[in-house]
This record gives C-alpha cells, sequence and structure tokens, in this order.
C-alpha cells in the first residue's frame, strides 16, 4: 500500500463522533486537534480536581415546543434510534422548565441550552436547576416574549464596540448592518453551534461564576482578534460571512489560550460600565417601542 494509502486508511479508521456525540466535518484537523488536546488534558485534570473541590465545599409550553427534530440533529445521542434518545429528557426538562416559569415558557434556543446541559449532567433535574438558573438568574429577560433583555444587551456589545474598535463600528455604521444581523446567535445560544464544544463549555464555566459579561469578553475578543479580517468586508453580505468566519479555526478551537485571551484582549470591562450601557440602551429600545 502507497503512503498516501496509508494516511487515507489510517483517516477512515478515526472515529468521526466526538466525545459529546457530535459528528465531526469532512474537512476535521485530527492533527492540530490531537497536538493541541495532548496538552489541554493536563490542564483538563487540574480544572477537574480544582472543580471536585469546590464542589465539595458547598450545599401552553407542550405546544409551542416545535424545536425538537432540530435540536443537534448530528448528534448521535438525540436521534431518534438512540438508546436512551435524549429528545425525551430535554422535553421533559424544557416542558417541566416552561411550567416553572410561566413568564417565559418556552423560547427557541433554550433546546440547545438545555440540551447542551443535559449532554454534560446527564440528570434531568440537574440540567432543570441550571437552566433556571440561566434564564432566571444569569440573562433576565433573553428569553422572555419580548426578549428585551437580549436586544439590550446586542445593543450594549455595539457600544462597546463604537469604544474600543472605532474601525470596525465605523464599517458596519457604513453599510446600515444592525449588530443582531450578526450576533443575535452568539447571544441567545450562549455561543453552542457556534464554537467548539470544549471552549463553549469553558465559557459556561466563567458564565456560571461570574455572570453575563463574560459573553461581552469573548465577542469582544472575537471580534478584536480579526478585526484587520473584518475590515476587508465592502458589503452586508461579505461582513455577515467574516462574522461567520471567526468563529471557526484553530483560535477559538484551542479553548484555554482563547479563554485567557478573553480575560485580557477587551480591556478593562466593568460591570458598572455594562449596567450603565445596559439602562441607556433599554430606555432607547423602550423609547422605539
Amino acid at each position: 500500500m502507497e503512503p498516501a494509502e496509508r494516511a487515507q486508511a489510517a483517516r477512515d479508521r478515526v472515529p468521526r463522533i466526538d466525545p459529546y456525540g457530535f459528528e465531526r466535518p469532512e474537512d476535521f484537523d485530527y492533527a492540530a486537534y490531537e497536538e493541541f488536546f495532548s496538552t489541554y488534558l493536563v490542564i483538563l485534570t487540574r480544572r477537574a480536581i480544582k472543580w471536585s473541590k469546590l464542589l465539595k465545599g458547598s450545599s401552553s409550553v407542550q405546544k409551542s415546543m416545535t424545536d425538537m427534530n432540530r435540536t443537534f440533529p448530528d448528534n448521535i445521542k438525540f436521534r431518534k434510534s438512540a438508546d436512551p434518545c435524549l429528545q425525551k429528557t430535554l422535553y421533559n426538562v424544557l416542558l417541566a422548565y416552561g411550567h416553572h416559569n410561566q413568564g417565559v415558557g418556552y423560547c427557541q434556543g433554550m433546546n440547545f441550552i438545555a440540551g447542551y446541559l443535559i449532554l454534560i449532567t446527564k440528570n434531568e433535574e440537574e440540567s432543570f436547576w441550571l437552566l433556571d438558573a440561566l434564564v432566571g438568574r444569569i440573562l433576565p429577560d433573553y428569553y422572555s416574549p419580548a426578549m428585551l433583555g437580549l436586544k439590550m444587551d446586542q445593543e450594549v456589545l455595539g457600544e462597546l464596540v463604537r469604544t474600543k474598535l472605532p474601525a470596525v463600528a465605523a464599517l458596519m455604521d457604513g453599510h446600515g448592518v444592525l449588530w443582531t444581523l450578526v450576533v443575535s446567535r452568539w447571544f441567545i445560544c450562549l455561543f453552542v453551534d457556534i464554537l467548539p464544544v470544549e471552549t463553549v463549555l469553558r465559557i459556561w464555566d466563567c458564565l456560571f461564576n461570574e455572570g453575563s459579561k463574560i459573553i461581552f469578553r469573548v465577542a469582544l475578543t472575537l471580534i478584536k482578534q480579526h478585526q484587520a479580517f473584518i475590515l476587508e468586508a465592502s458589503s452586508v453580505a461579505d461582513i455577515c460571512e467574516k462574522f461567520k468566519e471567526i468563529t471557526k479555526g484553530s483560535f477559538v478551537m484551542e479553548c484555554h489560550t482563547f479563554m485567557q485571551k478573553i480575560f485580557s484582549e477587551p480591556g478593562s470591562l466593568s460591570m458598572t460600565t455594562i449596567t450603565r450601557l445596559r439602562e441607556s440602551c433599554r430606555a432607547k429600545l423602550l423609547a422605539q417601542g
């Protein structure tokens, strides 16, 4: 067998399903991933020990859930043929939450968040309470019928970019591109299906621990890291495509380095600043009706 044939045969034997059940794309760079993960495994072990110590120290909905079959269709654990099929678990969590928080009920995007929680906890009750912490406490009004919190935070990101990355803001303004057009899925899905699984889980660790300002740190880091690339855009379609591209590649895959970057790249980002911007953006949205 020729060397090229042996290499292809070796690639064919590599499972295309990641540890979380997601199918990897045809062009997935296994060599780069293995190189990254060989070092990241040490970090994972160290963090697992820290989390273990930390945890030991602490004590109409039914009809509206039309997204079940569209939740992670590329994940083998959510397929109807899976045993057990996590679609049933997901349905139970979302239905229970809809009854628990009737002011929110079910909102598109919650299925992806609950689905991730189920994949990690493998427990309905734990997933329910983590979902409640996100929707009810950390991200209030993101998933309410008016989605005022979601709209407000997208405007806040725009204001932060205007201050920290004025050239990008000028590009967006020049083409009349609203921030909701390019980042709404970042916010509503909390980067699920946007960034690699390991990176999303690290972001969520910080989200539960430090609150919603982490979302702004992640968004600003992605934009700042790829500012020159974004500024090459010459049309609305081009801008939208570049915002999709900046969520791919080795920068976001190497999650430990990425998480270090989100605390350095955006610079100072106090909760006082975010609260002030939220108040002004909220007032503007309410005035618009």
